[in-house]
């Protein structure tokens, strides 16, 4: 074995935990492709005749719609997941640095990992994504969406596409990642900041804005579709709400900053203590609270826009008459499967953040209690930070949702006012602080145990 192998699998064995939030966005990134490649694959392989089975919309024209937007999001929480991954082994590559390991060979360790890790999720991801794909066409064909003869095929081929995907994107992110570590000179690498406390370049602020006005435009588009037009302006106003959530994580570090200095000032009243505290350590490191509000927006604002659209698109349809696609049986529970999906990567994106950030400070911790912090002060410290997080987040993403829903009401109603499905609404925010909340608090649990001293000079796997 090369010594850079033998490294890689050597991190991976010592830092376990800095590896598992990567390994189970990666499970999940090649299962979905999976999924929808079999779906793909049984379509193309079937005869003429089954293909002609169905009068709908088709086999590839249902994985096509459904899965672009879930492959997206998967591969989103795949390049989330690598940067804190490498985040966790700061210190490690820096070190290297110093002992004069080049740039070369600590991107080579960086990619060896990567590899490594997608390697080790290809197989039982593939055969999850496989089996998924069969409950999926089965589902399919009990609806009458897809012919009965449809049969997902025993080829290996959309695996092998997975993996080929899931490697391209781990590569190429990490490439992007690695940079931060490998521009420094090793003592500048070593004494990095990797807190968050960084301030937002011009360059991202640029790229957020453009990003920005692009989905002003597309929900402009939404919102001037005509009354009989229900169907284009829903697709408008969901993927004008994905580019929202797009700038949003661009910009997050000031979003998320205004909305904390707001929700700061009353907690710091409520709780002079652990309350000024928190708010002190939300906005001082916008970028750290940015990493954690974001994947919890994406949960709220991707939920909130679905659920919110197909709510009013059904209020018109009962005073209408008109049903179109986005109200029929068969198509709503395609938006909810897809929802459900959704869900299920946003919430793993949740966790593994709130977890790699929280459990990245446990020297700041040690500190902390070094000058007198006992554990009680920080557990209650970490509530009210936990609170404040879930509160911009789902602040955050209620507004995204709010504007796509409301660019869509224009377009059906004349109004700019959304039905609101209340129940609904409630349980996705429960959702939210159901993962945010737990997830801050488990993870500081585990960053305080121990010795302050021994914490402080010491290193944690």
């Amino acid at each position: 074995m090369s010594p850079v192998l033998s490294l890689a699998a050597g991190q991976i064995r010592r830092r376990p935990a800095a590896f598992a939030g990567l390994a189970v966005a990666l499970f999940l990134a090649v299962g979905t492709v999976t999924l929808f490649g079999s779906l793909v694959a049984a379509q193309a392989m079937a005869s003429a005749v089954a293909r002609r089975a169905v009068a709908g919309p088709g086999l590839l024209l249902i994985a096509g719609a459904f899965g672009e937007i879930a492959v997206l999001v998967a591969l989103f929480v795949v390049v989330n997941a690598l940067g804190f991954t490498l985040r966790q082994q700061h210190r490690d590559l820096a070190l290297l640095r110093t002992v004069a390991a080049t740039p070369r060979q600590v991107r080579r360790l960086v990619r060896a990992q990567v590899a490594a890790t997608v390697l080790l999720m290809a197989v039982p991801g593939g055969a999850a994504g496989t089996l998924a794909a069969r409950g999926f066409l089965a589902a399919l064909r009990r609806r009458g969406l897809a012919a009965p003869g449809l049969r997902i095929p025993g080829t290996p081929v959309p695996m092998l596409v997975a993996l080929a995907v899931a490697l391209l994107v781990g590569l190429a992110a990490t490439a992007l990642a690695a940079r931060r570590i490998t521009r420094l000179t090793p003592a500048a690498a070593l004494t990095a900041d990797t807190s968050g406390q960084r301030r937002t370049g011009v360059l991202r602020v640029l790229a957020g804005l453009a990003v920005l006005a692009g989905g002003v435009l597309l929900l402009r588009l939404a919102a001037t579709r005509g009354a009989g037009e229900l169907d284009k302006a829903g697709q408008a106003a969901m993927l004008g709400s994905l580019v929202l959530l797009v700038a949003l994580a661009l910009l997050g570090p000031l979003a998320a900053r205004a909305v904390a200095a707001v929700l700061g000032a009353p907690v710091r009243v409520l709780a002079p203590g652990a309350g000024w505290l928190a708010d002190a350590n939300l906005r001082g490191y916008a970028a750290r609270l940015s990493s954690a509000v974001v994947p919890v927006a994406l949960l709220v604002g991707l939920s909130g826009t679905m659920l919110i659209m197909t709510s009013t698109a059904e209020h018109v349809v009962r005073t209408t008459g008109a049903a179109t696609s986005v109200t029929k049986v068969t198509d709503v529970w395609l938006r909810e499967a897809e929802l459900g999906m959704l869900v299920c990567f946003a919430a793993v994106s949740t966790v593994n953040t709130l977890v790699a950030l929280t459990a990245d400070r446990w020297r700041e911790f040690a500190l902390l209690r070094l000058v007198g912090a006992t554990r009680r002060q920080l557990l209650r410290m970490l509530s009210v930070e936990a609170a404040l997080t879930t509160a911009v987040g789902v602040l955050l993403g209620a507004a995204v949702a709010a504007v796509a829903t409301g660019a869509f009401a224009r377009a059906v109603t004349g109004s700019v006012l959304p039905v609101v499905p209340g129940v609904a609404c409630g349980w996705v925010v429960a959702g939210a602080a159901g993962l945010t909340v737990p997830g801050i608090l488990g993870a500081g649990l585990r960053a305080i145990r121990g010795r302050a001293v021994e914490a402080v000079g010491g290193e944690r796997g």
